[in-house]
């Protein structure tokens, strides 16, 4: 059933659950990473990942090896494809895998994708999982707020373990403006009931700046390396480059 909730108290984190992360059929989890793909392209949620992304290899030296990219909780992959397709202008020489705890989300992503594509989809819980080689840059989009804060933190010092140069959360931000705007969208939009229910939850369930520092605080990391940036449209990105 759609949430109808209007009445959240947004200064603490809801605990509303999400459909999609309860079991559903392939063809419905399909229809809806769809509609959240397409509400991705129209709120120009990969901007902040790919000026991240910008910023950073403009300033790295040559590397004797291509630039090794994880995507944490992929879904339906678009946001790697995006990575794969930046990286093809900039004539950058990428390894991307995308990682999902959901095997019918990684056969998805692969669906989806391109034939010539060469990004690799693995399906594993993160917190145990330990990549083949380091990867340079570990990115999430739409994850963390999936998560409670104490595995944001093992989260955390996951990244800080594995990643070589940096790493980069894009999430939403808890705030009742864009809470009942994604209400309406959904509805003007006809997402797919999922989504409608699940946004605004979404949304609710995110973390705020302060939020976050202390999660960072508690994962033991150099606070002054790190970033907490906002991002309109309801974004907040949290990232760190390693010295």
């Amino acid at each position: 059933m759609e949430n109808q909730s209007t009445t959240f108290d947004f200064t603490r984190r809801t605990e509303l659950t999400e459909l999609m992360d309860a079991p559903c059929s392939r063809d419905v989890l399909r229809a809806c990473l769809q509609d959240i793909a397409r509400t991705n392209r129209l709120t120009f949620a990969y901007r902040p990942l790919i000026g991240w992304l910008s910023r950073l290899t403009a300033d790295l030296p040559p590397l004797a090896a291509p630039l090794r990219i994880l995507d944490i909780g992929c879904g339906y992959g678009d946001g790697l494809r995006r990575v794969e397709r930046w990286a093809r202008r900039r004539r950058i020489p990428v390894e991307l895998v995308g990682l999902d705890l959901n095997p019918d989300a990684t056969a998805l992503a692969e669906e989806a994708t391109a034939a010539s594509s060469r990004i690799q989809w693995v399906t594993a819980n993160v917190l145990s999982y330990t990549p083949p080689q380091a990867p340079h840059l570990i990115i999430s989009s739409l994850f963390t707020h999936h998560l409670n804060e104490e595995q944001i933190v093992q989260f955390l010092r996951w990244m800080e373990d594995h990643a070589r140069l940096g790493w980069f959360i894009n999430d939403l931000s808890r705030a009742p403006i864009p809470y009942h705007f994604f209400r309406a969208f959904a509805r003007v939009a006809r997402l797919h009931h999922f989504v409608r229910n699940d946004g605004p939850v979404s949304i609710a369930r995110s973390f705020i700046a302060g939020e976050w520092r202390t999660m960072c605080g508690a994962a033991e990391l150099d606070m002054e390396s790190i970033e907490i940036r906002p991002f309109k449209p309801a974004r907040l990105c949290v990232s760190r480059r390693k010295p």
